[in-house]
């Protein structure tokens, strides 16, 4: 949980999660589509669904106990160099290093590396932390980075690498190693439809297990194309998610919401269905909910806040009328 997220927001979560999955048998045993719950709000889902299949591994071919070598670790889903360096050094005492963005910072510093290349600071983070208490080393590493090797404003004189830091030695801390330069945060509208049935359940479809935010359920849409209205988007994605075609109406609310890479306005209108039945065109699963049943599924975040609104709408009184919101992240 914390390789993309801080500690205060993954806290709440994993405490949840390791209360639903005490073990590793039980995470192995559980549904995806409850880990995925448990997860939501975390973002990375590729990070649950990865653990989950690691958990089952770590339950068929290792009875239930972590492998303890580096090599091992390597072999599992969702586990890449540094968090196996991670948990050989920390959890059974290996020599290898762990480098993660803290401790390049401090690696890139210490040597006055302006472009470090991963297996050099693999390296030099070896001939630092030595052979004994490794575990202990890498932490110090990282909480290092974290707390007194900033990004911005670094702690130089409280810190216990100063004498032989060269980047200090410089005098320009800050200047290693160089920054990226970013490209301009790409934004896109996205067009989707609230579906209704005779019993009032609502259409979702999951999302395909490789894509972004894959494995969870979403209302079925997709970006807008140049030179089309939103409503004309929302029609055509349905006809080609789902082979229906249907009358779009109002706008429930829109939700803007950033991801790593992008951003994104959701726009969520109710639609009705003039012809066809819903079926995927990719053959993915596609189910009628009840709104009271919509918590049994993850979403991603801004599907989530739109479902919750229709949700809220539904308990409000008949004499007061729904508010159409346009909401942020």
């Amino acid at each position: 949980m914390l390789q993309q997220t801080r500690v205060d927001q993954a806290l709440p979560y994993y405490t949840r999660f390791v209360a639903a999955f005490p073990t590793v048998d039980h995470l192995a045993a559980a549904d995806i589509d409850t880990v995925l719950r448990l997860w939501e709000g975390l973002g990375y889902y590729a990070r649950a669904r990865h653990l989950h299949q690691a958990a089952q591994i770590v339950a068929a071919q290792h009875g239930g106990a972590l492998p303890g070598t580096y090599e091992e670790l390597l072999q599992l889903p969702g586990i890449g160099i540094y968090t196996a360096g991670a948990i050989a050094s920390i959890a059974f005492g290996a020599a290898v290093p762990a480098v993660d963005g803290n401790v390049r910072r401090v690696l890139a510093r210490y040597f006055a590396l302006d472009r470090p290349r991963p297996a050099h600071l693999r390296h030099l983070a070896l001939q630092l932390i030595g052979t004994e208490r490794c575990g202990d080393s890498n932490q110090a590493l990282m909480e290092l980075g974290a707390t007194v090797c900033l990004p911005r404003g670094p702690r130089c004189a409280v810190c216990p690498l100063r004498a032989g830091c060269k980047a200090r030695a410089a005098g320009e801390p800050e200047r290693f190693p160089a920054r990226r330069v970013r490209a301009p945060t790409p934004h896109y509208d996205v067009a989707a439809g609230v579906v209704r049935n005779a019993l009032g359940q609502l259409l979702i479809q999951r999302r395909p297990e490789r894509a972004l935010l894959g494995g969870l359920w979403e209302l079925p849409g997709g970006k807008r194309k140049r030179g089309e209205s939103l409503q004309e988007a929302c029609a055509r994605e349905l006809k080609e998610e789902l082979q229906v075609t249907v009358e779009v109406g109002d706008l429930v609310m829109s939700v803007r919401h950033a991801y790593t890479h992008f951003r994104i306005t959701l726009y969520a209108f109710h639609c009705t269905i003039t012809a066809g039945t819903p079926l995927s065109s990719a053959g993915l699963p596609v189910r009628w909910v009840a709104l009271d049943a919509l918590d049994a599924y993850a979403f991603p975040r801004a599907n989530r806040r739109i479902l919750d609104a229709l949700v809220a709408a539904e308990r409000m009184p008949m004499d007061e009328e729904p508010v159409q919101r346009n909401r942020g992240a």
